[in-house]
């Protein structure tokens, strides 16, 4: 298959954390094939939701953070994924 037939993540989402903040906490590489960066946001959800779940269960907060930022990354991952697939 021909690789310039291929859709990439466009790089330009990034994830900031907390108000008033002026550098991102991290930002999606350009280049990811979007059918990988899906696979990999679609993983990552999963993981976040296991963690949400055992957080609540055990009553460990820092579970349900690590699974909030495990979903900002996922969430991310396809926002961007979608910008490379409108180019």
């Amino acid at each position: 298959m021909p690789t310039e037939n291929i859709k990439c993540t466009a790089g330009e989402t990034v994830f900031y954390q907390g108000e008033n903040q002026t550098h991102p906490l991290f930002r999606i590489e350009p280049g990811i094939p979007c059918e990988r960066a899906r696979e990999q946001a679609s993983e990552l959800m999963g993981y976040a939701r296991d963690l949400t779940v055992e957080g609540l269960m055990e009553n460990k907060p820092a579970f349900i953070w690590a699974g909030h930022y495990l979903c900002a990354l996922g969430k991310a991952l396809l926002d961007d994924a979608e910008l490379g697939m409108m180019r």
